[in-house]
C-alpha cells in the first residue's frame, strides 16, 4: 500500500468520530471543483459580511514564508504598519500586540480572529495571561493575515479601538502533507549573564477531502530556550556588594544588578484537527479543536560570590498548563444573502504555578491554579446584496462570557504536588449581549456610503476576593452598563487606481473580568484587580488616501482618537508579606481610569510588488502623538505620552529574488523612545523595567530545493541591538528550517 493510501485510510479512521459519511465520494476532479467554491465562501464571509470599511494591510503564505523569521504566528505580523509585537523570546506565552494608539499593556484593544474564532483573551488586559492564544495556529497552516485599523466596522466589539487581526487558514482540496524541521539558537549577553539559548521546534500536518469532507490535523512541539525576562536589584552603587553590576533603575537612582530571573525553559505541544462538511453546494459546517500544552521552568542565575539570594526567589517559578479550544461554524451564501454563526469555547482544563518562598530556607512556597478560566462566544451575522449590491446590509448578533476562578494556595513543597491551605482567591463573570446592523450604500457609481450601529449590553457578576489580610473574603458589587456606538464611513474611488475614505466611529470598551476581580502571578508579575472600574468610551476618526495599481498599493493615514475613562495598565513594585516573617518584592500591574486620552497622527504604508525586474519593497512609517489630556487622579500625566505608544515607528522589508527558486530578505523595525509610566518618570530606557527605542534589521534567505523541500536561513536582530521593552529583548538570534510538503 503506498504512502497517500496510508495518510487517507488514517484520515477517514477519525472522521468517522466527527461526521457520518453517508455519501458515496465524488470523483476527484468534481470534490475539488465543489471545494474551490466553498474556499471562496470562506473568504467571502469578512468581505461581504463584516464588509468593514476599515483601511486594511495583508500578508499572504507565500510573502510569509519569503521575508520571515517566522517560528510561531504572531511573528508574521511584526513588519505590518504600526503594529508591535511584543514577544520576548521563542516560546513565550504572553505576546500582546501594541497598536497605532494603544500600547503594550492593552491587550483588550485588539482583536484576533483565526477562520473568525477569537483567539484574543479578554478576561485580562495586560500583557500576561490577557495575551492572545496565538499558538493555536501555526505559521505553515496560513493561507493569509489581514490587519483591520480602527473601530469602523460595527460587526466588531468595542475591544477593536486599535486593530482586528484576521487570520484565514487552509483547508485542503486534495490530499497534502508537510513536514518542518526549525532550529533558532540565541546568543545573549548582558550584566552577568551570557548563553547560547537553542530552541528545536517540529511540525507536521496532513489533510485530505473525501468528496463533502475535508479534513486537516496538524501537531507542534517547541522546546525552547529563553533569555531573563527579570533583574534582581538593590538601591545603590555596584562597588558596595561584591559581583554586582553596576547600572540605574527608569527613575535615573543607581542601583546594583543582584542576578537575574525568569530565565524559561518551555516544551509546549499543540495538536489541531480541522473538519469541514459540506452540507449542500452553498452551506458548510467547520469544527476545530486545539489541544496546547505547558511545561515550562523558570530558573534564576546569581552574580554574587554568595550565591543565590533570597531576593531571587520571586524569578523562580514552574508552570504546567492545558488548554484546550473548540469551535463550530455553520456557514453558507447565495447569490443575494450570505451568513455565519460560530460558537467557541476556551478552556484552560488545567493551569498551575509554582513559586518557591524563600529559596534559602526550604521549600515552602504558593501554588496559583487558574483552572477555573475560560469563556464562550456566539456570533450570528449575515448579509443581504440588494439590487445588484447597491446596497448590502449586513446584521448579526453576539453573546460571550468571561469567566476566572484563580486559587492561590500555601505549599510545604513547592517543587511537588503538595497543596495547603488557600491564601487567595479571585472569582467573577462578565457577560455582554449585542446586535448590530449596517449598510454599505453605493450612493453614485464611485462613492460608497456605509453607515452603521452596535447596541452591546454589559454586566459583571459574581465577584469575589479573598486574600491573606482579609480571610473572610469580599463578595465584590454587580456591575451593569450599556453603549450604543454609530459608525460612518465615505468613499470616494475618484480615479480608477485611486480612493479617498473618510471614516468615524465610537466604541466602548467594558472592563474585562481580570481587570475587575483576578489577583493573579505571571511568572514573576503580580496583576492586581480594581472592582470599580468604568467602561473606556473611545472616538475615532480617520481620512485615507490610497493608490492601487498591478504592482501593490500605497496609501497615506491620518487618523485621531479620543478616549473617555480610559483604561490603562501601569506597572511598579510591590512588597509582599510571606510566612516566617519579611517581604518579598515582586513587580505588580493595575489598571487605573483616565480621565481622557488623545494620539493622533499620521501614517504612510507602501507595499509594492516587482518595483524592479526581481524586487519586492514594503514598509510603512508611522507618526503617533498620543498623550494624556485630563486625569484628575493623577495631574502630573497631563500632556505626557502614553504608556508603550512612541512617537515614531517604521518598518522596511525589501525582497530581491535572483532566481525563481531563490529569495533574500532584509528587513528592519525602529520605534523611538517610549515610556511605561504615565507621568513619563520613567526617564532612563535602556534598563530593566524600562521602554527604549530599538532598531532590529533581520535578514533571511529562503531556497526552494525542490519542488517539495525549502530551506531557509534567518538571522533575527543582526546588529544585535541590546534593547527593553520592560523586559530585556532578544539579542541576536540565528534560524534554520528546512520544509517538506507532498
Amino acid at each position: 500500500m503506498s504512502y497517500s493510501h496510508l495518510v487517507r485510510a488514517a484520515l477517514l479512521c477519525g472522521a468517522a468520530t466527527l461526521f457520518p459519511l453517508s455519501a458515496a465520494h465524488a470523483e476527484d476532479d468534481s470534490a475539488a471543483a465543489a471545494d474551490q467554491s466553498i474556499l471562496v465562501v470562506g473568504r467571502k464571509q469578512a468581505e461581504t459580511i463584516d464588509n468593514a470599511p476599515s483601511t486594511k494591510a495583508s500578508i499572504d503564505e507565500a510573502r510569509i514564508a519569503a521575508t520571515v523569521n517566522a517560528v510561531s504566528v504572531e511573528d508574521t505580523i511584526k513588519y505590518l504598519p504600526s503594529l508591535i509585537v511584543r514577544k520576548r523570546h521563542v516560546g513565550d506565552n504572553f505576546a500582546p500586540i501594541a497598536t497605532r494608539t494603544s500600547g503594550l499593556g492593552s491587550s483588550a484593544r485588539s482583536l484576533i480572529y483565526a477562520d473568525g474564532a477569537l483567539l484574543s483573551a479578554l478576561i485580562a488586559n495586560n500583557n500576561g495571561n490577557g495575551s492572545p492564544r496565538w499558538s493555536l495556529v501555526a505559521p505553515e497552516e496560513v493561507e493569509q493575515i489581514d490587519i483591520l485599523y480602527g473601530p469602523f466596522s460595527a460587526a466588531y466589539p468595542g475591544n477593536s479601538i486599535g486593530a482586528v487581526v484576521n487570520i484565514t487558514t487552509r483547508l485542503p482540496d486534495k490530499l497534502e502533507a508537510r513536514a518542518s524541521v526549525l532550529t533558532n539558537v540565541q546568543t545573549f549577553d548582558l550584566y552577568g549573564t551570557s548563553e547560547v539559548l537553542p530552541t528545536f521546534q517540529y511540525s507536521g500536518s496532513v489533510g485530505d477531502r473525501f468528496g463533502p469532507l475535508s479534513l486537516f490535523a496538524s501537531a507542534t512541539r517547541t522546546v525552547s530556550n529563553g533569555q531573563p525576562i527579570s533583574f534582581i536589584t538593590a538601591t545603590g552603587k555596584a562597588s558596595t556588594i561584591a559581583g554586582s553590576y553596576p547600572a540605574q533603575n527608569r527613575t535615573g537612582a543607581d542601583i546594583a544588578v543582584l542576578g537575574a530571573g525568569g530565565i524559561e525553559h518551555h516544551v509546549q505541544d499543540t495538536f489541531k484537527l480541522k473538519a469541514a462538511l459540506d452540507l449542500s453546494d452553498t452551506v458548510r459546517a467547520i469544527y476545530v479543536v486545539g489541544l496546547w500544552r505547558d511545561d515550562s521552568q523558570g530558573r534564576a542565575e546569581s552574580y554574587l560570590p554568595s550565591g543565590l539570594t533570597s531576593a531571587l526567589s520571586s524569578g523562580i517559578y514552574s508552570r504546567d498548563a492545558e488548554h484546550w479550544s473548540h469551535a463550530l461554524t455553520l456557514q453558507g451564501d447565495s447569490k443575494a444573502f450570505d451568513w455565519q454563526v460560530v460558537g467557541t469555547l476556551y478552556d484552560y482544563a488545567h493551569d498551575i504555578q509554582r513559586t518557591p518562598t524563600n529559596v534559602l530556607t526550604g521549600r515552602a512556597g504558593a501554588v496559583q491554579r487558574q483552572d477555573g478560566n475560560g469563556w464562550v462566544t456566539l456570533d450570528a451575522k449575515g448579509a443581504w446584496h440588494i439590487a445588484d449590491d447597491a446596497h448590502v446590509l449586513s446584521f448579526g448578533g453576539h453573546f460571550d462570557r468571561y469567566t476566572i476562578g484563580t486559587d492561590t494556595y500555601q505549599t510545604s513543597d513547592w517543587t511537588s504536588n503538595a497543596q495547603g491551605a488557600v491564601t487567595a482567591i479571585s472569582r467573577g463573570k462578565t457577560q455582554t449581549a449585542a446586535i448590530w446592523a449596517q449598510d454599505a450604500w453605493r450612493v453614485l457609481p464611485d462613492v460608497t456610503l456605509t453607515l452603521g450601529g452596535r447596541f452591546e449590553w454589559w454586566r459583571a457578576y459574581q465577584g469575589y476576593n479573598q486574600v491573606a489580610t482579609l480571610p473572610t473574603g469580599v463578595a465584590q458589587p454587580n456591575r451593569s452598563a450599556h453603549g450604543f456606538s454609530p459608525k460612518a464611513s465615505v468613499e470616494w474611488r475618484f480615479d480608477p487606481q485611486w480612493s479617498a475614505r473618510l471614516s468615524a466611529g465610537q466604541a466602548f470598551r467594558f472592563p474585562t473580568v481580570g481587570e475587575l476581580y483576578q489577583a493573579v502571578a505571571t511568572g514573576s508579575v503580580l496583576s492586581n484587580p480594581n472592582p470599580n472600574l468604568l467602561p473606556e468610551r473611545a472616538w475615532s476618526e480617520e481620512l485615507a488616501v490610497e493608490r492601487h495599481d498591478s504592482h501593490g498599493s500605497i496609501r497615506l493615514s491620518l487618523f485621531n482618537e479620543s478616549v473617555v475613562n480610559a483604561l490603562i495598565s501601569q506597572s511598579g513594585t510591590i512588597a509582599v508579606p510571606v510566612s516566617g516573617g519579611g517581604t518579598q518584592t515582586f513587580t505588580t500591574t493595575f489598571v487605573q481610569n483616565v480621565d481622557r486620552t488623545r494620539a493622533r497622527g499620521v501614517e504612510l504604508a507602501v507595499d509594492q510588488r516587482d518595483i524592479l525586474p526581481g524586487w519586492d519593497f514594503s514598509g510603512s512609517v508611522t507618526y503617533a502623538d498620543a498623550t494624556t489630556r485630563a486625569n484628575s487622579g493623577f495631574p502630573a500625566s497631563v500632556g505626557k505620552l502614553l504608556p508603550s505608544v512612541p512617537r515614531w515607528k517604521a518598518t522596511a522589508v525589501v525582497t530581491w529574488r535572483p532566481d525563481p527558486r531563490v529569495s533574500l530578505t532584509t528587513a528592519a523595525r525602529m520605534t523611538s523612545r517610549n515610556y511605561g509610566q504615565l507621568d513619563n518618570s520613567d526617564i532612563v530606557g535602556n534598563t530593566y523595567m524600562g521602554f527604549d527605542k530599538y532598531f532590529v534589521v533581520d535578514v533571511r534567505a529562503l531556497v526552494h530545493v525542490t519542488e517539495k523541500v525549502d530551506f531557509a536561513l534567518g538571522i533575527d536582530n543582526l546588529t544585535n541591538d541590546k534593547y527593553f521593552l520592560f523586559h530585556p529583548f532578544p539579542q541576536r538570534s540565528f534560524t534554520a528550517q528546512m520544509s517538506w510538503k507532498l
